[in-house]
């Protein structure tokens, strides 16, 4: 399969013991089941993917016309949510993907990081020291300490900028974390632990892909060798030693 991810919902935070006895939060995401309901061509549609779609029980009256015969075209299930995912060609122009392919957790499997999208929780409407972390003025008695203060001048430019950060609404937007370390894969259950924090409340819906751009691993990080320094190197090697 390759797909380069599908989407899930979150179940939760816990911990665990990594082999140091360090405790690590993790969060377990339910990956898929997924079902792939739609491919996009180079020729028809400028650009390949496919279009993956959550397997999960949806009531028949919240399905649109529309939906019913996209969905009864190629004889697929019923599913919550869709979305496109990139798909790597092979050399000779074939994706080894069509309609119907099941998409599982198995895909991340010797996969070392990944990106997660979600929606982070909705706080209301909040101010700036809540929002935007500002600081606040003095906390004494007589003192307003969560109030914003002036946010523009009086002659010049007697406006206020735009994109100027003020109390409003706070949340409820989406929220890409990237770079999550992958550290477990159960099949049996299509289950997926990432060490850190995933956006989103539980039981929110998520998308979970493949990291595009993975963080390096450092020389001699992995316990096979100390770390070089590059500059010591090359002055060693100039001396001959």
């Amino acid at each position: 399969m390759s797909v380069s991810g599908l989407l899930g919902k979150k179940v939760g935070m816990t911990q665990l013991y990594d082999s140091k006895g360090e405790v690590r939060p993790v969060t377990v995401l339910q990956a898929g089941p997924c079902v792939v309901t739609q491919l996009k061509s180079l020729l028809s549609d400028g650009y390949d993917a496919a279009q993956v779609g959550l397997v999960e029980f949806v009531k028949d009256s919240r399905l649109t016309k529309a939906m019913k015969g996209h969905f009864a075209k190629n004889n697929l299930p019923p599913v919550k949510l869709m979305k496109e995912f990139a798909i790597e060609v092979e050399d000779d122009g074939s994706t080894g993907v069509k309609v119907g392919d099941k998409v599982l957790v198995d895909l991340f499997d010797g996969t070392k990081f990944v990106d997660i999208s979600g929606t982070s929780k909705g706080r209301g409407f909040a101010g700036v020291v809540k929002r935007h972390k500002f600081a606040g003025g003095p906390a004494a008695h007589g003192h307003m300490f969560q109030v914003q203060g002036s946010i523009g001048a009086s002659s010049f430019p007697s406006r206020v900028f735009p994109g100027q950060r003020m109390s409003g609404h706070m949340g409820d937007v989406t929220v890409t974390t990237r770079n999550l370390r992958v550290l477990g894969v159960d099949k049996d259950e299509n289950l997926l632990v990432v060490e850190g924090a995933v956006p989103g409340h539980r039981n929110g819906y998520v998308v979970i892909s493949k990291a595009k751009k993975p963080p390096r691993e450092r020389r001699g990080f992995s316990g096979e060798g100390t770390a070089v320094n590059p500059l010591k190197a090359s002055k060693r090697a100039a001396k001959g030693k």
